[in-house]
């Protein structure tokens, strides 16, 4: 029978590590390359909790990234012995829990494009001993089921198990001895380790405290305070439970709706005590509610509180939430985006094209210097201040905690402005962000995308031909831009990252700079905002909302009322410690 000693493949162990995609989840355990298809069979039923002889459809997924179903135990000693050329990657299955109506045909419910490398987002579990342990965040004391330390680190430190709750260290997990019952008795250790039994007391997890141990008092030797008395809810009559102890909905007068995407809206806002305008995005934490999306959350908070120092990025004034929703309060920016300026003026001269790039370009090299991606540049996400200069929004893409020469391999981006080595399924750095201000400076000056598709073919309207059409086709420069113009835009979206403009090690931004394009730019005067904007947005009313889309200035503005079944379902725990207010914000307010 299949073993499960972890998840890695050891070649001279004969094990292989299965990673199987089923229902949304990545289920990764390790087998027996002598494992026999009836055996992987069963093995996988028991993973996807599906009844003995239930009709299951397996698909192995081959290094050019083709399904090819395993029916039999020829074909599985194929992909075994295949599998163990690729070590790293192991034996990728795809699940279904039925059979094609004829061989050859798609079995119900499967999409091609779930064989694309990153085209969609699974919830990874690892499987040990019955126990399906997922990665977590524990922002309270948390000990491990199995060796009884403190599971300490930033980010997600273990592992819970899904259905019993035990926690565990990552390293600990395939040591588990215990089996899991989805219905067992919380199985933490009845104490943490013992060091002053009278003064120490722990209160024992349940299911509903999901197997953390939260300890009432402060142990002489431990540094680390005990905040759970900080965490209690006062009432917010707008909006259930206030969690946060500063700033609230309350706070701030809601004027209009400016801006809305697939997780946030966005709103106009006025801090009573000041006057002052500010931006408000409203997140609800039902669709954060798995470990990704958490993450990117706490991203963008992060990076919003660096980008505050830097006058080309969108900064943070203040963070709070409710029961139901994640408030980030930030600059408000009123000149519009360029892409609303974009759809008036249907391309832009160069000069103008070549100061705002020259802004973006000063604002990614600060992202990059601190480590961060930024994944997301687009005509949407470039704001227009009052003046006329860029501030760059929307950090939820971002990377943070790259090094020189660290990569990264999510699949993630705004499909026109994804580059090659994303596509291609390479690891990544930097150079991802400098192709994307290519793609912008080709549609600034050229009024149109360089992968622009006219066609009646349905077949060309596809977001896997648009991949096709970055990855193998030619750009042509219009030949109206100037010949700099030309030069920088073919430096820009060159296909191979090597060689790509501001993509070489240590003299990347400076190789920018000196671009004959640039030339005429004044580095120095326009870091600090003092070169003068080509254009200045047009402000007619107090805020600016005509440089804002009707569709959403529109809507009325309301936060719809809270549904106390939805809220129930919310860990709250995973979002301790997101109140935020801005040092920098706060002393200029307090001094106007």
């Amino acid at each position: 029978m299949p073993s499960r000693t972890g998840p890695k493949m050891d070649g001279s162990g004969g094990r292989v590590r299965l990673k199987a995609h089923y229902s949304g989840d990545l289920l990764i355990t390790s087998l027996d390359s002598a494992t026999t298809f009836d055996e992987l069979c069963a093995e996988v039923r028991e993973m996807c909790r599906l009844h003995p002889g239930h009709p299951l459809t397996l698909k192995w997924v081959d290094s050019e990234g083709d399904p090819c179903t395993v029916s039999s135990q020829m074909e599985l000693e194929e992909a075994f012995r295949l599998s163990c050329q690729h070590k790293d990657e192991g034996l990728t299955l795809h699940v279904f829990p039925s059979i094609p109506k004829e061989p050859g045909m798609p079995c119900p419910g499967e999409d091609k494009s779930i064989y694309r490398r990153g085209a969609r987002r699974w919830r990874k579990l690892y499987r040990a001993n019955g126990h399906l342990f997922q990665a977590k965040r524990f922002n309270r004391r948390a000990y491990c089921g199995q060796c009884s330390e403190r599971i300490w680190g930033l980010a997600r430190q273990g592992y819970r198990c899904i259905h019993c709750k035990l926690l565990v260290h990552k390293r600990c997990y395939v040591l588990v001895p215990l089996t899991c019952s989805r219905h067992m008795d919380s199985v933490m250790p009845s104490q943490e380790p013992a060091v002053d039994d009278k003064s120490d007391d722990v209160d024992l997890p349940s299911e509903e405290s999901d197997g953390i141990a939260y300890i009432s008092s402060t142990r002489k030797h431990d540094n680390i305070k005990d905040d759970s008395e900080d965490l209690k809810p006062v009432i917010d009559g707008m909006d259930g439970i206030k969690i946060s102890q500063g700033l609230g909905l309350q706070d701030f007068d809601l004027i209009r709706v400016i801006g809305r995407g697939s997780y946030a809206k966005v709103l106009l806002v006025r801090l009573k005590k000041n006057d002052q305008v500010y931006a408000m995005k409203v997140v609800k934490k039902e669709l954060v509610h798995d470990d990704e999306d958490i993450d990117w959350v706490q991203t963008e908070k992060h990076v919003f509180e660096q980008a505050s120092s830097n006058p080309f990025l969108v900064g943070l004034h203040s963070c709070f939430q409710t029961t139901s929703r994640l408030f980030l309060v930030i600059e408000y920016v009123n000149g519009g985006d360029l892409m609303f300026h974009m759809q008036r003026q249907r391309k832009l001269p160069e000069e103008h094209a070549r100061f705002y790039a020259a802004e973006i370009c000063i604002a990614l090299n600060f992202l990059h210097e601190r480590g961060i991606i930024y994944r997301d540049l687009k005509l949407d996400n470039v704001l227009l201040d009052a003046d006329g200069h860029i501030k760059l929004t929307d950090y939820g893409m971002c990377k943070e905690g790259l090094g020189p020469g660290d990569t990264t391999s999510t699949f993630c981006g705004t499909p026109n402005y994804i580059a090659p080595e994303i596509l291609r399924g390479e690891e990544y750095g930097f150079s991802v962000d400098w192709w994307a201000l290519g793609v912008l400076m080709f549609e600034m000056m050229a009024g149109r995308s360089p992968f622009d598709i006219i066609t009646d073919n349905p077949d060309m309207n596809t977001e896997d031909y648009l991949f096709q059409v970055i990855l193998e086709k030619p750009i042509r420069i219009p030949r109206f831009l100037s010949v700099k113009a030309s030069h920088v835009l073919k430096g820009f979206l060159n296909k191979d990252p090597k060689e790509r403009l501001g993509c070489r090690p240590q003299t990347g931004f400076s190789d920018i700079k000196s671009h004959a394009f640039f030339r005429s730019i004044d580095w120095d005067l326009l870091g600090k905002k003092q070169a003068l904007p080509p254009f200045q947005p047009q402000i007619t009313d107090d805020y600016g909302l005509d440089n804002f889309d009707t569709q959403f200035t529109s809507e009325p503005v309301q936060l719809t009322p809270d549904d106390e079944d939805v809220i129930k379902r919310i860990d709250q725990s995973e979002f301790e410690g997101f109140e935020y207010i801005n040092p920098l914000l706060l002393s200029t307010e307090e001094s106007v």
